[in-house]
Formats: C-alpha cells, sequence, structure tokens
C-alpha cells in the first residue's frame, strides 16, 4: 500500500472514534441519566465536558506535537482514548461518568490535532483536498453512526455498549499506529513550551464556556464568569504578542487565507452543529417520534455530507476554494431558513432542507480546510491545525448553549430547561411556544451563516504575501505589529 494511504487508514479510524463519542450521548442521554439516577447538570456535562477537553487542548498539543513530534503523541491519543472509553462504560454515578468524559477527551484531542497534519505531511499539494476531504468523512460518518448507531446499542445492550464498543477498535488503531506510521515532519526543535499562554487560553476558554452551558447563560454570574473569561482572553493575547516562542503564533493570521478560511469556518461551524440539536427536539418534542427515529430521520443530511466531502476537496484542489465554499455558505443559509418557515410541514419538505444543509456543508469543509493548511509552512502545520480545529470545535461547543440562548427569546429559560430533561408528552401551549422557540433559533443561524460568506468571498486568490508566507517566511518579531 502507498505509504499515503497507510497514513489514511490510521486517521480515519482515529478521526472517527472521536468524532463518533462527539454526537454519540445526544440522543440517548435521558436513558442514561434514568439509569445512573443522576441530574440534568450531570447530562449536560457528559456532553460538554469531552467537546470541552476537545477543544481547550488542540492549541497546546499541537504546539507540543511540533516540537515532540506528532505520531508519537497520536499512538499516545489512542491509548487514553480507548481508556477512557473503557471507564465510561462501567461508570456508576453521574459524577464518575462526566470525569471519564474529560480523560476521553484527552484521548480525542491527541487524535484530532495530529490526524490532519499528518495527512498534510504526507499527501501532495495537488491530492491535498482529496486528503482532507478522505479525514472529513471519517467524522462525517461518525456523526451518522452517533446519531443512530447509539439509538439501536442502546435498544438491544444497554446505554454502556456506547462506550465499550470504542474499546476493541481502539486497541486495534493504538497497535496498527504504533507499528506502521512514522515521523515525516520536521521538529520544531529549540523551541520551549508557553505555559503562560496555554494557561491563560485554557483558563479563557473554560470560563466561556462554563458560562455558556452551565444554567442561564444571561444571568448575573454566568455574565460576570463571561466577562472573567474575556480577560483571561485580553491577556492571553498581550502575553503572546510578546512571545518569542508563542503557543498561538499571531503571525499565522498574517495569512489572508489563514485567517478568512478559520473566520468563516468558525461561524459555519457554529450554525451547522446546532442543526442535529434543534432538529432532534423537533421530531422527538414536536413530532413525538422516539430517538431512534430521530436519528435515522436525520441520516440523509450526513450521507450527502459524506459523499461530498471528497468530491468538493478535488473540484478545489483544479478550481480553488473560494467560489466552492461559499456556494456551500450560501446552501447552508438557504436550508436554515428552510427551517425556520417550515415548522409544521410534513418530513418530505423537511427532507428537502436537510439535502441543502447537507450539500452545503459537503462543498464548504473540504475546500476550506484545504485552503486553511496549504497556506502554511509544513513546519508549522501542527499548531496551524491546531488553531483551525479548535475554532471548530469551540463553534461545536458553542452551538448547542447558544440554541437555548436563541431559545429564550420565545420560552423562558427556566420552562425550556424543564422540558429538556422531560420525556413526557407537552402541552398544546408549551407546544406552540416551543415551535416559535426553534424557528428563533434556525433564523438567527441563518444570519450567522449568511455573515460567514463575506470573509469566504473576500479570501480572494493567494497573494504574493501569502505565497511567501507559505514558503516559510520568518515570523514577525515581538513587538512589530505592522
Amino acid at each position: 500500500m502507498e505509504y499515503k494511504w497507510v497514513v489514511m487508514t490510521v486517521t480515519f479510524v482515529g478521526v472517527f472514534m472521536a468524532g463518533l463519542d462527539s454526537s454519540v450521548v445526544i440522543i440517548g442521554l435521558p436513558t442514561v441519566l434514568q439509569d445512573l439516577n443522576t441530574t440534568f447538570v450531570h447530562g449536560v456535562w457528559i456532553i460538554t465536558g469531552y467537546r470541552l477537553m476537545t477543544t481547550v487542548l488542540l492549541v497546546s498539543l499541537g504546539r507540543i506535537a511540533d516540537m515532540f513530534g506528532r505520531v508519537r503523541l497520536y499512538n499516545f491519543g489512542f491509548a487514553i482514548f480507548t481508556v477512557g472509553s473503557l471507564l465510561c462504560g462501567l461508570s456508576q454515578t453521574g459524577e464518575q461518568l462526566v470525569l471519564f468524559r474529560f480523560l476521553q477527551g484527552l484521548g480525542a484531542a491527541l487524535l484530532i490535532v495530529n490526524s490532519a497534519a499528518l495527512v498534510t505531511d504526507h499527501f501532495p499539494r495537488r491530492d491535498l483536498g482529496v486528503g482532507l476531504g478522505i479525514n472529513l468523512m471519517a467524522a462525517n460518518s461518525a456523526s451518522i453512526a452517533g446519531y443512530t448507531l447509539s439509538g439501536v446499542m442502546m435498544g438491544l445492550f444497554g446505554w454502556r455498549s456506547i462506550f465499550l464498543i470504542n474499546v476493541p477498535i481502539g486497541v486495534f488503531g493504538t497497535l496498527w499506529a504504533y507499528k506502521r506510521l512514522k515521523e515525516a515532519s520536521r521538529r520544531d526543535v529549540g523551541r520551549r513550551f508557553d505555559y503562560a499562554g496555554s494557561s491563560l487560553y485554557c483558563l479563557g476558554l473554560s470560563a466561556l464556556l462554563y458560562a455558556l452551558t452551565v444554567g442561564n447563560p444571561v444571568s448575573q454570574l454566568n455574565l460576570t464568569i463571561l466577562t472573567v473569561g474575556a480577560m483571561f482572553f485580553l491577556i492571553f493575547i498581550l502575553v503572546e504578542r510578546r512571545q518569542m516562542q508563542p503557543t498561538l503564533d499571531l503571525s499565522l493570521f498574517k495569512s489572508t487565507l489563514f485567517t478568512a478560511g478559520n473566520l468563516s469556518g468558525f461561524l459555519n461551524s457554529l450554525s451547522f452543529s446546532s442543526a442535529p440539536f434543534l432538529l432532534s427536539l423537533y421530531f422527538q418534542m414536536v413530532k413525538s417520534y422516539d430517538p431512534f427515529e430521530a436519528g435515522v430521520l436525520l441520516i440523509p443530511m450526513q450521507v450527502v455530507t459524506f459523499f461530498l466531502a471528497p468530491i468538493s476537496g478535488k473540484l478545489s484542489d483544479k478550481y480553488g476554494s473560494r467560489g466552492i465554499s461559499s456556494i456551500g455558505l450560501a446552501l447552508n443559509v438557504i436550508a436554515l431558513l428552510w427551517f425556520s418557515s417550515n415548522q409544521d410541514a410534513p418530513y418530505g419538505l423537511i427532507l428537502i432542507g436537510l439535502i441543502l444543509l447537507g450539500v452545503g456543508r459537503g462543498l464548504f469543509t473540504s475546500p476550506n480546510s484545504s485552503s486553511i493548511m496549504g497556506s502554511i509552512p509544513p513546519e508549522r502545520r501542527g499548531i496551524a491545525n491546531g488553531v483551525r480545529v479548535t475554532l471548530n470545535n469551540t463553534g461545536n461547543t458553542l452551538s448547542i448553549p447558544l440554541s437555548l440562548l436563541f431559545m429564550t427569546f420565545a420560552m423562558p429559560y427556566d420552562k425550556l430547561s424543564t422540558l429538556m430533561g422531560n420525556t413526557q408528552p407537552i402541552g398544546s401551549g408549551e407546544l406552540a411556544m416551543l415551535t416559535t422557540a426553534l424557528r428563533y433559533a434556525f433564523l438567527f443561524f441563518g444570519v450567522i451563516t449568511a455573515i460567514a460568506i463575506i470573509p469566504s468571498l473576500l479570501r480572494g486568490p493567494p497573494t504574493h504575501k501569502d505565497r511567501n508566507f507559505r514558503q516559510g517566511t520568518p515570523r514577525i518579531s515581538p513587538g512589530d505589529h505592522n
């Protein structure tokens, strides 16, 4: 087997596992809470704790991977994820499951941050879009399994099986990665680890995500936490601008392609990731489908994205990323607005929106990722991919709390929180409020996606500065802000 495909097989398995466990609990969460006799707050953190770890650690782990080698950390991530999955499946309390989900998230972060960088290292530039597209297929297929396979397995074997199934796959992946992967990137030796910057970044992002995932996001306490998080980020930026060897190399954002691609990617991730959650609420609470049926009804969206990702990557290799990515975003805007105006429609009309959303996502993600990663010199791709995936994961993590925030414009937060943890049928009055709340959320996310089209279009073709930067132009020195 040509070595680039060896790399692809290993990274496909790792990304699949990490992506699967980001969504696998969402539809079956009430069953988990009932079996463990735990609270809805624990339920929030069973989902958010995993996503938090895969978000706050990515930039730091990207920096470490550049220093010590991507293969070594990738193998370590496989082992940690496998152990974390086993412990999650054996958990006896809500607290234990939250703790072990954090451990799982650490392993997933090691897998995610190194996978695209390994693909970029071993695929030639002319095939990079295809390589990243296949890598994206792993994430999309995992999402399909997360929303559907979880319902089947929980019905047949109980909720613990959704974690324990990772163990044999993880053992195989760990051994396969150890035996076959070899380091090809040039280590960024001579650099020191930026403890101050890394700590500030983790504290700031943790505070932000905590305030938006626990309790009323507009309460006085959470607004205070948001302010503290913003202060951590401000101090982080000031520290990084003066660091000789920063965690977040701000010179990366001198590239127009890198900056525009990451901004549009973050906004699209924020909106797209909200759709499965909102549609799951719509199918289960408005249309009264059971969790398994709700997962099955979401399949068309994910299947379309799955098959389009490598095709759009190939097209971007030939025609460029700007036009294809922008068309994908426009289709997502249409889909989200479609959902906001068809709340009482039969599934046939909802299916049109699902297909549009899947096509839009499939056209956007691979070309956008190729544009970002191809704009960076090889020795910086670890930290660059860490930044890219961190922004995408931040969008994923913020999507659910922002969905709830937008929904509170039509329904009080306390009533909405009660409905989230209630498996009983709801009254007609509450149903009307919930329908309006879902409409508001889809509408606001449609507006956010429309805004993402602006940087996608403005990125333009590679400039002379971008080409010089990609070839390894030295970064600006501390204090040079021009």
